[in-house]
């Protein structure tokens, strides 16, 4: 064997768990098609401090963002949060990505920048993967355990016949000079005009510069018209583009957003984690938090497993079933926001912000708001918000119980 594990994929997950699994014994292996770590960047950059503190990563802190102002369609907005208790962070993603991946090899990982999995056969014993090297060369590599953390369209979840996440979006975003926002503070758009059933935002990232995009799914759009044209129309036709009229485009991102867990993650000696789980929040679209809260779950169980070589099927199944709770918070999460954001219209939307800017909401938002766990905070809206009871008959068990 090459390697007890190879993982594909070196984004911060499957670094994140190439460091794990190598700090406990395990022989591992990374591939990485791209030469550079932190590219292609297609996510909005914002970390959360529980992951942060997972990595001791603060250096690579571009902007602490205590909050956001919420706007809504037609005129309504709110602020959310308190200045100077930082919600989430702004990241270089090429630091951050390094960062993660430094921990690895110093845990005593190895990895192989430009080198493609090009294909991989399973076997009695374990797997064996084709690469494909920078300069047309293949080789073949043999592993125990083969765990995909190669992002939304996964090549090992095709080898693995996992299926596809359950909801797919697509983001578009851009880096911009030139928006006068507010110092370590977010902005979120709403609106059928500008993100139909989701939102855009603008987040600070220093040095004067902004990250602004939305994401969404087509069939939110009457007018089917593409992300990229979404995004357009919100920095040069919107009723916030007034806001956007000195701006200079630096950079351009677009990608996929898996916000909905395949239905079986792993296989007889095989396993998929983060983006190539379908893992990423529906709230918001973030993957690194759950990504590194799930190699968290599961990092002891996983290692003794590939030590003791117990990595059929069902053995590996014992070992992610913690995971189920993922699978669970990540569908409730959905339920609320297409309660309060997605079936929404606008002005049910407006009325929401509207209800969202009363004092004792705004108490209870900043007392259990989490973004990376909104349902806390989702259910006792819909518990304890008058203007809400609507949406709670609507809710439904699956959303009101745990």
């Amino acid at each position: 064997m090459d390697a007890d594990v190879v993982i594909v994929g070196a984004g911060p997950v499957g670094a994140r768990m190439a460091t794990v699994l190598a700090e406990r014994g395990c022989s591992t292996l990374v591939l990485e098609e791209h030469l550079s770590l932190g590219r292609p960047f297609q996510c909005a950059g914002l970390i959360n401090p529980a992951a942060m503190d997972a990595v001791g990563l603060q250096s690579t802190i571009l902007a602490s963002i205590d909050g956001a102002t919420i706007h809504g369609p037609i005129q309504a907005k709110v602020d959310v949060g308190v200045p100077g208790q930082p919600r989430t962070f702004a990241v270089c993603r090429n630091r951050f990505d390094e960062g993660v991946m430094h921990q690895a090899l110093a845990a005593g990982a190895r990895l192989r920048l430009g080198c493609a999995a090009r294909g991989a056969v399973p076997d009695e014993d374990g797997w064996s993967i084709t690469t494909e090297l920078e300069h047309g060369t293949h080789e073949t590599l043999r592993t125990r355990l083969l765990i995909g953390a190669d992002g939304a369209h996964s090549r090992v979840r095709h080898w693995m016949r996992a299926g596809r996440p359950s909801e797919m979006m697509i983001g578009a975003q851009v880096e911009i000079t030139g928006f006068d926002g507010r110092e370590n503070w977010l902005e979120m758009f709403t609106g059928q005009d500008v993100a139909p059933g989701f939102f855009a935002w603008a987040i600070p990232t220093g040095f004067g510069t902004h990250r602004v995009g939305l994401w969404g799914r087509i069939d939110h759009s009457t007018s089917k018209a593409s992300v990229e044209h979404r995004l357009s129309h919100l920095l040069r036709t919107s009723r916030h583009a007034d806001r956007f009229c000195s701006h200079t485009v630096v950079a351009r991102y677009c990608g996929p957003i898996p916000a909905g867990m395949v239905k079986r993650i792993h296989g007889a000696r095989s396993l998929l984690i983060g983006d190539a789980a379908g893992l990423a929040k529906p709230t918001t679209g973030g993957g690194i938090g759950p990504g590194f809260e799930q190699v968290a779950t599961i990092a002891d169980a996983l290692a003794d497993a590939i030590h003791s070589d117990q990595l059929d099927l069902r053995s590996l199944g014992k070992v992610v079933k913690p995971l189920e709770r993922l699978r669970k918070d990540q569908r409730r999460a959905r339920a609320l926001r297409n309660l309060f954001l997605t079936e929404s219209d606008d002005a049910t939307l407006e009325s929401h912000i509207r209800t969202f800017s009363e004092h004792r909401v705004l108490e209870m938002i900043h007392r259990l708001g989490d973004i990376e766990h909104p349902i806390p905070l989702g259910v006792e809206m819909l518990r304890k918000v008058p203007a809400f009871r609507p949406l709670a008959v609507r809710a439904g068990w699956a959303v009101l119980t745990a």
